[in-house]
């Protein structure tokens, strides 16, 4: 158990900075547009090794937002800050130091004392000026310990640490995100305004996601850790993914990019489509990303519930034809906002997860190999045909086979399709690529035929002085 520090403030006085200055990552979004951050994002500060504690950076709240329980993005925002705050054992009331105190840091601080949460004053952007000074525009807030630091530059980040750890108990109320082997990274990836969000907060059961219907909500890619029926889960909330010609903004850009790196990182990708408006091109464009990255595959069909027998008949049919190139992978029909079709969601993704992850021995597969190539042997090219000799595993995730021979260049990407089904079929892998890699080795007998010709040579000579001795 560690001890949690929420980071609070107003909107671009440098939370997710400073987050990525403790936890030594660049997780959060950071950009100087005002109200990036959104969500609650979790991580874990480790410079002291021996007392390390987590970190949720929370969004700006912005001026009313304190106020705002329902209604817009802004107070769906606050309601995030809010919920970190509650659950932290130490808050960081974050202010701008080159700006001064403002009415919205008024109104955040009489929130954070009506919640009654210990409370550290840290004036951030004070590099390159009087810290001093920047700190004396803050006494009227009765602080007794106030810390000027430069989160862009780590100025007074090793004082804040060591305050912290004298504010907080070695063990606190949150578990700490450990990377456990068991544990099923799961990345919801689509379109904007598809449904991520809601579905994640729909499996997690509490509104942990800002769920709208305003088309990118999320700007980050958001990790949760879940655990159900007795499995452990990393849930990655993730921006969706727009035309480039649409996008037109920088932080939209670098929300694609943490999306791309979430498809990297994650080992099954749930790509959702919106059941009314169809598999469009740029559904596709989304699963052309999880296949080049390799990843395993579950298709979950949202808004399932509000079509009728004919509509649902019609993205059927889309849906056979649309997806006719990831025949593996598994459509699952559910409902966000009302959970139907969990259950066959986590059934299709246990399946990804367990064929991209099974462990073959040498063995089985050049066993396979040798079943696929007497039931249809390799074609001929130019007078001769690819002999497979024998293969061997090389990763999982996805499942990769490494074969050798001769004459593997001239396989056609016909017969690599077969290989792929045969394999698939055989051991009954879905919802996951399977990869070849095909090494042409050496001609054994290369040097061997050099050898014979240069003993031919000499005993030609040989031959030749013998006859002329002879004469």
């Amino acid at each position: 158990m560690l001890p949690l520090i929420a980071l609070v403030g107003r909107p671009n006085v440098g939370k997710s900075t400073l987050f990525n200055a403790l936890t030594r990552t660049r997780d959060a979004l950071v950009h100087d547009q005002p109200g990036v951050t959104r969500d609650r994002h979790y991580g874990v500060c480790r410079i002291d090794e021996e007392r390390p504690f987590a970190l949720v950076d929370t969004g700006g709240i912005a001026d009313g937002g304190v106020h705002l329980t329902t209604g817009n993005l802004a107070g769906a925002t606050a309601r995030q800050a809010r919920a970190g705050a509650d659950e932290a054992d130490l808050v960081l009331f974050v202010v701008d130091g080159r700006e001064g105190p403002s009415t919205v840091d008024d109104e955040i601080l009489a929130w954070l004392r009506k919640s009654a949460r210990p409370t550290l004053l840290v004036v951030n952007k004070t590099d390159g000026m009087d810290a001093r000074a920047a700190v004396a525009e803050f006494a009227h807030y009765g602080f007794k310990d106030v810390l000027a630091i430069s989160s862009a530059h780590r100025q007074g980040i090793d004082d804040l640490v060591d305050e912290i750890r004298e504010r907080v108990p070695e063990e606190g109320a949150t578990e700490a995100l450990a990377d456990d082997p068991e544990r099923i990274r799961l990345a919801f990836i689509g379109r904007p305004n598809v449904g991520k969000s809601t579905l994640v907060n729909r499996i997690l059961g509490e509104e942990r996601m800002i769920a709208s219907d305003v088309a990118g909500t999320t700007r980050d890619s958001i990790a949760v850790d879940l655990e159900r029926d007795g499995r452990l889960y990393q849930l990655v909330d993730t921006a969706g993914i727009r035309r480039k010609s649409r996008v037109d903004e920088a932080v939209e850009t670098f929300s694609i990019i943490k999306t791309l790196q979430s498809i990297e990182q994650c080992q099954v990708a749930v790509v959702m489509i919106d059941a009314r408006e169809g598999v469009t091109d740029q559904d596709a464009s989304v699963l052309g990303a999880v296949l080049d990255a390799g990843r395993a595959l579950v298709v979950a069909v949202n808004k399932w519930d509000g079509l009728d027998t004919y509509q649902r008949e019609q993205v059927e049919a889309l849906l056979s034809r649309k997806l006719a190139f990831v025949p593996w992978a598994e459509a699952v029909r559910i409902s966000a906002l009302h959970g139907s079709g969990l259950r066959e969601l986590f059934g299709a993704v246990h399946r990804a997860h367990a064929s991209a992850t099974r462990i073959f021995s040498t063995a089985e597969v050049t066993r396979a190999i040798e079943m696929a190539a007497e039931s249809n042997p390799p074609p001929v090219v130019r007078g001769h045909a690819a002999k497979l000799r024998f293969a061997h595993p090389g990763g999982d995730t996805p499942p990769t086979i490494v074969v050798h021979g001769t004459r593997l260049r001239t396989l056609p990407d016909s017969y690599r399709r077969y290989l792929e089904n045969f394999f698939r079929k055989r051991f009954k892998l879905v919802g996951t690529p399977v990869r070849f890699v095909f090494r042409e080795g050496e001609n054994p007998y290369k040097d061997r035929k050099n050898v014979l010709s240069e003993r031919q040579v000499a005993k030609r000579k040989r031959l030749v002085r013998h006859a002329k001795r002879g004469k």
